[in-house]
């Protein structure tokens, strides 16, 4: 019987693709025998990993927002001199805070001692802060400064001029209050020329508020009055 060889063509064709996707098929099933409880777990692990970080996200956000509001309330008590009230919420939120809240808890609790003229206690607070290397550079330098700040009437000044040295570098952020300090202790040394200085360098740069410029100016002249 004659067939046309497009028809032909055409179914076979057909058996082809049939064939093709019977192959994909058997394919497929060994595929799956194989892996399948690896592709399962997988997508399993995906799943859970969203879900996760979903979770996290929330949960970081709820615990942010309550360190935030602690640390509010802690300042709402400092304003009103409720020092007691003050130290209870830091001392909370040094304990059970987020990281960055913990940090600013430890710095205002230090703050209290030293506004309470406990400039020893202070100190030790913020040479902990100093010491800390889980905090970022910039805040662990801050803390020395303020340590040294409170050392600076009744320490050792040449011990305590060569803590604030490195803190003197250009690049630290913290240059020109450690230039005041700086000039403060070689006065207690009574080394005028390296006060001097420290003060030209301060009031000299533009770069410096212009607070600080002003004050080192007329220490600057106070000196050369004396």
């Amino acid at each position: 019987m004659y067939r046309p060889v497009g028809r032909w063509r055409l179914e076979l064709a057909n058996i082809f693709e049939e064939v093709d996707e019977e192959v994909r098929k058997d394919q497929f099933s060994v595929f799956w025998r194989q892996y399948g409880k690896f592709v399962v777990a997988g997508a399993t692990l995906a799943l859970a990993l969203s879900v996760g970080f979903v979770w996290w996200q929330d949960y970081d956000f709820k615990q942010r927002a309550q360190s935030s509001q602690e640390f509010e309330q802690a300042i709402k008590f400092i304003a009103a001199k409720k020092n007691d009230e003050a130290n209870q919420t830091l001392a909370k939120l040094s304990e059970s805070g987020t990281s960055g809240y913990v940090m600013l808890a430890r710095f205002r609790v230090a703050g209290i001692k030293a506004d309470a003229g406990d400039h020893a206690a202070a100190a030790q607070i913020y040479g902990a802060l100093a010491a800390d290397d889980s905090l970022d550079k910039v805040y662990r330098n801050l803390a020395q400064l303020y340590s040294i700040m409170q050392r600076a009437d009744d320490g050792d000044p040449a011990q305590l001029a060569e803590e604030v040295k490195p803190l003197l570098h250009v690049d630290s952020a913290w240059r020109f209050s450690a230039l005041e300090l700086a000039a403060a202790l070689a006065l207690r040394q009574k080394n005028s020329d390296v006060a001097k200085n420290h003060l030209k360098a301060l009031a000299d740069d533009p770069a410096a508020p212009i607070g600080l410029r002003r004050r080192a100016s007329e220490m600057l002249q106070a000196i050369d009055g004396s």
